[in-house]
């Protein structure tokens, strides 16, 4: 049900333009951090879903690169045991 709700909340985030329409800001990360919030949560459930979509924003740091960082969800290997927050997925 929270899963639901957080995925409903996202997608009308991304509707409305995202942070660039919502904030001006441009997302550094490719997939958009929204984005990879909602697949977090598909994969991995709502809490440790929002924590890995917490964790990717915190390291969001750098306003408006004239790039995007390539950073896809681990879904495998040692990063599925670890904390989002975890040193070893940063």
């Amino acid at each position: 049900m929270l899963a639901r709700i957080a995925l409903r909340m996202i997608d009308w985030y991304q509707r409305r333009g995202g942070g660039n329409r919502l904030f001006a800001v441009d997302c550094n990360f490719e997939p958009s951090c929204s984005e990879y919030t909602k697949q977090a949560i598909e994969h991995y459930g709502f809490a440790k879903g929002v924590r890995f979509g917490l964790a990717r924003i915190r390291r969001c740091n750098q306003p408006d690169l004239p790039h995007r960082i390539e950073d896809p969800l681990p879904t495998c290997g040692s990063h599925c045991e670890n904390d989002p927050g975890d040193e070893a997925h940063v």
